[in-house]
């Protein structure tokens, strides 16, 4: 096997949260999964019911997005991808990454404003607030504004409210929005900028406010099969994450199901 393909795999982990070894990986030929980290939850309640009902199991790796795009692009050896935004799924599309006829825009999401549960003070989230006032000399945690999906929404929600100007200098940008999330609940940055589902899950944080619809690109999740997956069974389980067994771990998560 080649080295490569050896030190990605060792990296993944199960949905379940036991570690794979490349050969039980190699030998089980289940799907493998790339899901933007904001998915972990929900996915990991999708594989558990996929397991209960087939007997079988899925590996899922979570990440950023950009960066699960660019491992996919470097031959990262997965059966489905799942997106946290159309943009890195186009770029793949474009490149003629992705299994055409199985792309499908799955799930929802909201953007909102958090701070720490224990230190948050009152903030009325509105087009010309003062944010940047209520960060003072801390800091705004938010996803990689240039590339990760997370962070690119917070930035075009940020300008569209006329905040940019007062928070462009006070940012602390992390590698994806589960980072963004632990970095608030910590204590460590003032207040922070996640998806409504992560702020959902963490009772050390609490949501100052949600950001309009219309102030930055709609939060879409597209899922698709890779052109390069190998499992026998990437399609199956892809048909199983858009059944309605799916569709009550998403609403349980607060995703927004989308129609076809």
């Amino acid at each position: 096997m080649h080295a490569c393909r050896r030190g990605f795999l060792a990296l993944v982990v199960l949905a379940v949260g036991i570690a794979v070894t490349p050969w039980l990986r190699a030998q089980a030929d289940e799907p493998l999964v790339l899901a933007a980290a904001s998915l972990k939850n929900a996915f990991d309640q999708v594989a558990l019911d996929w397991n209960a009902e087939t007997g079988k199991t899925v590996t899922i790796s979570y990440a950023a997005t950009s960066s699960l795009a660019r491992q996919i692009e470097q031959g990262a050896p997965a059966d489905i991808f799942a997106s946290a935004d159309l943009a890195w799924m186009n770029h793949l599309q474009e490149k003629g990454l992705i299994k055409l006829g199985t792309r499908t825009d799955l799930l929802g999401n909201t953007l909102v404003l958090v701070a720490p549960a224990d230190a948050a003070q009152s903030f009325t989230l509105r087009k010309g607030a003062d944010l940047g006032g209520y960060i003072g000399e801390g800091r705004l945690a938010v996803a990689n504004v240039d590339s990760v999906p997370a962070g690119k929404y917070a930035k075009e929600a940020l300008q569209a409210l006329d905040m940019w100007p007062g928070v462009a200098n006070k940012l602390a940008l992390n590698d994806n929005v589960r980072s963004t999330l632990a970095l608030v609940a910590r204590g460590e940055a003032v207040a922070g900028i996640v998806y409504a589902t992560d702020a959902a899950i963490e009772p050390k944080v609490v949501v100052l406010g949600t950001f309009p619809a219309d102030s930055h690109t709609p939060i879409i999740y597209p899922v698709t099969q890779l052109a390069s997956s190998k499992s026998p069974d990437a399609e199956a389980f892809l048909a199983f994450l858009r059944s309605p067994a799916a569709a009550q771990a998403y609403e349980r998560y607060g995703f927004t199901l989308l129609k076809d």
